[in-house]
C-alpha cells in the first residue's frame, strides 16, 4: 500500500469560485442582496455568529472564525462593517438578535454555527428572504436562503478509534462528549464502531456531560475515567473538552509515567497537550474540516453561485474529516492500519453508523 501523509487533507474547491469573482465589473460597487444575483465584486461581506461555546473555544467555533478569516484575508477584507466579523453567543438566547444584528449591518453572507442555532436560522431565514445564510452542522432548517452543512464526523471518529483501541494498554477508551445531539452522537458511533473493529473486547467508557462550555464537567468526566483505569479518552465536547485536557496535563505533571492520552476534536489540539517543553498528552485530533467548508461555501456565494436550498456533507471521500499528525505518538504500523480503514471508508466498502450505540 502506498503510504500518504498522515493527517488532514481537506482541499476546498475554491480556484474556480475565485477566479469567477475575479472576472465581475469593477463598477458595481453596489451590494446586491438578490441571493442569485451574480458576482458581487471585491466588497463581498461574511460574518458568523457563534454558539454557546464561543470563538475561542479552541474546537469548532474557532475553526470557523478561522475559515471567516481565511477568506477576509484572500479577499482583501477588513475585520469589521464591509468586511468579516463574528458576534458571540452567551445563551441560546443570544442566536436571533446576533443573526438580525449582522443582517441589519448589511453582510453578503452570514454563518450560524452549530446544531443548537437551527431554529434560531429557521426563523430568521423565513424573516429575511433575501439574505444568505450557512447552518453548519443541521440539516433541519429547509429555506432557498440557507445551505445546510455537514460533516461524516463518523468518519473520522472511527478512526480515532482505530487509534484508540490500538494504543490503549489497559484495554479501556473513553468518549466525553457535549450535549447528546446528533452531530455529537456521530462522534460517538463512530469511536466506537472503529475501537470494537480492532479490538472487540475494548471497554469504552461514555460521559454527555450535556454542555459545551463547561471545562469544569469535562474535567470531572475525566477525572472519573482515568481513576477507573482509562487511558486515552476522545473528547467531542467543544469548550468542555478542554478541561478533559487540564485533567491529563495535571496527573502527567505529577507523574511524568501515567499513562494518560486525549484525542482533540475538530481542529488540531496538539498545542492544548502541552505539559512542558517536551511533553504532550494529545495523541492525535480528529479534524473537522469547518475552516475549508466556510471558505467553500462563501466563494460559491461571492461569485453568484450561493447553494441555497441545499446540504453540503463533507466526509472522507471528500477529504473534509480525518487525523491530524500524531507527531510520532503513533508507530507507523497503526498508521498503516489507519490508512487502510481510511480507504475502506472512503470508497465505501465501510459505511460506518451514525447512530451511538444502544446502552
Amino acid at each position: 500500500m502506498k503510504k500518504r501523509k498522515f493527517g488532514l487533507l481537506i482541499s476546498s474547491v475554491v480556484a474556480t469560485g475565485a477566479i469567477l469573482a475575479a472576472c465581475g465589473s469593477d463598477e458595481d460597487t453596489k451590494k446586491d442582496t438578490d441571493t442569485n444575483s451574480g458576482d458581487k465584486g471585491d466588497n463581498f461581506a461574511i460574518a458568523m455568529v457563534t454558539d454557546v461555546g464561543g470563538v475561542d473555544d479552541k474546537s469548532f467555533n474557532q475553526s470557523a472564525w478561522e475559515g471567516v478569516q481565511k477568506f477576509g484575508a484572500d479577499n482583501g477584507l477588513s475585520k469589521g462593517d464591509g468586511g468579516f466579523d463574528y458576534l458571540q453567543s452567551q445563551s441560546d438566547a443570544d442566536y436571533n438578535t446576533n443573526l438580525n444584528n449582522l443582517l441589519r449591518r448589511d453582510f453578503d453572507l452570514v454563518f450560524g454555527v452549530g446544531f443548537m442555532m437551527a431554529d434560531a436560522m429557521g426563523e430568521v431565514a423565513n424573516e429575511n428572504p433575501n439574505a444568505q445564510l450557512a447552518l453548519i452542522d443541521s440539516a433541519d432548517v429547509t429555506a432557498d436562503n440557507l445551505v445546510n452543512i455537514l460533516f461524516k464526523e463518523q468518519e473520522g471518529a472511527f478512526l480515532a478509534g482505530v487509534v484508540a483501541a490500538e494504543m490503549s494498554q489497559s484495554g479501556k477508551i473513553g468518549f466525553v462528549g457535549g450535549v447528546d445531539i446528533p452531530v455529537i452522537n456521530r462522534f460517538h458511533a463512530g469511536f466506537v464502531e472503529g475501537a470494537k473493529a480492532v479490538n472487540p473486547d475494548i471497554e469504552i467508557q461514555v460521559n454527555y456531560t450535556g454542555a459545551f462550555d463547561d471545562a469544569s464537567k469535562g474535567k470531572i468526566a475525566a477525572n472519573s475515567m482515568y481513576s477507573a483505569g482509562v487511558d486515552i479518552i476522545f473528547h467531542a465536547a467543544g469548550g468542555t473538552g478542554n478541561g478533559v485536557f487540564s485533567e491529563a496535563k495535571e496527573r502527567k505533571a505529577k507523574d511524568a509515567n501515567a499513562n494518560v492520552w486525549v484525542i482533540g476534536v475538530d481542529a488540531d489540539q496538539y498545542a492544548e497537550g502541552q505539559v512542558d517543553g517536551s511533553t504532550n498528552i494529545t495523541l492525535t485530533s480528529m479534524l473537522k474540516g469547518v475552516n475549508n467548508a466556510v471558505i467553500d461555501v462563501a466563494t460559491k456565494a461571492k461569485a453568484g453561485e450561493f447553494p441555497g436550498g441545499e446540504t453540503i456533507v463533507y466526509g472522507l471521500a471528500e477529504n473534509g474529516v480525518g487525523l491530524a499528525d500524531s507527531r510520532g505518538a503513533i508507530p507507523q504500523e497503526i498508521l498503516d492500519d489507519v490508512e487502510v480503514y481510511k480507504e475502506k471508508i472512503a470508497s465505501g466498502e465501510i459505511k460506518v453508523s451514525e447512530e451511538k450505540p444502544k446502552e
